[in-house]
């Protein structure tokens, strides 16, 4: 379907998740092949393999990923604290293009690259408080389909909701989102290539 009150935007699919507000553009126009996007990334951006405290133990991320953003936005999550590297011409390129569909506007971006099908992220909340008690997340993926899995935080009758997120879509929360949901992406069973992922966000500087 097409919301008229957004024009000539693509088609999308608002999830039905329980207090939620999550909406799918299964392919946006990038003005470019997105495999060929994906293939620049993975050799443009200085990709980092970034150690990770869990539960008092450390272990290296199973992915690699890159943090570009607005001078002085720095991160942090498990343990780990990101110092943003400057925007790039693509990057910029692909904000302004996400902003103009999501309506929203952001200041950083964390880039995830997953080389093949034994990289995963684990299940987690994008709720660290830089982010706001509500934040957007606009999500980009682009290369190898992956699926991306929603569990309940507390309503464990609530079965996961599985999405498979092909090249050139667009997956944008917000909300409650976070507050009610974890979302993480598993291993795979079948081999498959790399995938590169560009979640948009905003950080609101303390």
């Amino acid at each position: 379907m097409t919301d008229d009150l957004f024009g000539a935007l693509p088609s999308f699919l608002k999830l039905p998740l329980t207090g939620s507000d999550i909406t799918y553009f299964p392919s946006i126009n990038l003005n470019d092949a997105s495999d060929k996007i994906a293939l620049r990334l993975q050799i443009d951006i200085d990709w980092r393999a970034e150690e990770i405290s869990v539960w008092g133990k450390n272990f290296l991320q199973p992915r690699l990923v890159a943090w570009h953003g607005n001078p002085g936005l720095d991160y942090s999550y498990s343990g780990i604290r990101l110092n943003p590297k400057p925007w790039t011409e693509e990057l910029l390129r692909l904000k302004n293009l996400v902003e103009s569909i999501s309506a929203d506007e952001f200041n950083s971006v964390l880039l995830n690259y997953y080389r093949n099908h034994q990289d995963s992220m684990g299940f987690h909340s994008d709720d660290e408080v830089e982010l706001g008690p509500r934040p957007t997340i606009a999500s980009l993926s682009l290369g190898e389909s992956r699926v991306l899995v929603f569990k309940h935080k507390t309503n464990k009758s609530i079965r996961p909701y599985r999405l498979p997120l092909q090249s050139g879509s667009l997956l944008i929360m917000k909300g409650d989102t976070q507050r009610n949901w974890v979302h993480g992406i598993e291993k795979s069973a079948r081999e498959c290539g790399a995938r590169v992922n560009l979640t948009f966000r905003t950080i609101f500087q303390k």
